[in-house]
């Protein structure tokens, strides 16, 4: 099985970067397992296309203004990704909205799409995410740890306690 965990967001723009953020810490945390691949996508869009095409399962973590409140999490699968991404919070949205619609038209989509957003407290310019984005990241890298582990595959955390 082939797997591509993808962050994506903008370092540069607070909690923008929430996505980023949990995959350094899941490669931080987690032993990543064969046939898994970590991807900072950062704000790219359809240049990731090379990454997903061939992939079985895509695992997306960025940010999700759902009405929630900050640090809050949203798992969705299948057709809601796209659709998801076809409402704009951020410029890189767009971008991802494109690339998944070009995976779908030539046919590169993966089998299963899935999307752990967090709902994002400021997006304005700065380096530091806000506290209760910035505290959620730990649990989303959890979050990618027991998705990878309900596909099958061993996932040990690096302090050497299995993930459950």
């Amino acid at each position: 099985m082939k797997v591509l965990v993808l962050g994506i967001g903008n370092l540069l723009l607070q909690d923008e970067g929430a996505g980023v953020r949990a995959v350094e810490e899941f490669e931080r945390s987690y032993e990543t397992p064969p046939g898994v691949e970590l991807l900072d996508g950062g704000t790219s869009g359809i240049e990731l296309l090379q990454y997903i095409r061939g992939k079985d399962y895509l695992i997306l973590l960025d940010v999700v203004k759902s009405g929630n409140p900050p640090g809050s999490f949203i798992r969705l699968e299948g057709e809601k990704v796209p659709a998801l991404f076809q409402k704009k919070i951020s410029p890189h949205q767009l971008g991802v909205s494109d690339l998944l619609a070009t995976a779908q038209l030539i046919d590169g989509m993966p089998k299963r799409v899935v999307l752990f957003g967090v709902e994002p407290k400021s997006i304005e310019t700065g380096l530091e995410m806000s506290e209760e984005v910035g505290g959620s990241i730990g649990r989303l890298a959890e979050m990618v740890a027991l998705e990878l582990t309900s596909l099958g595959l061993d996932v040990a955390p690096k302090s050497g306690e299995p993930c459950r």
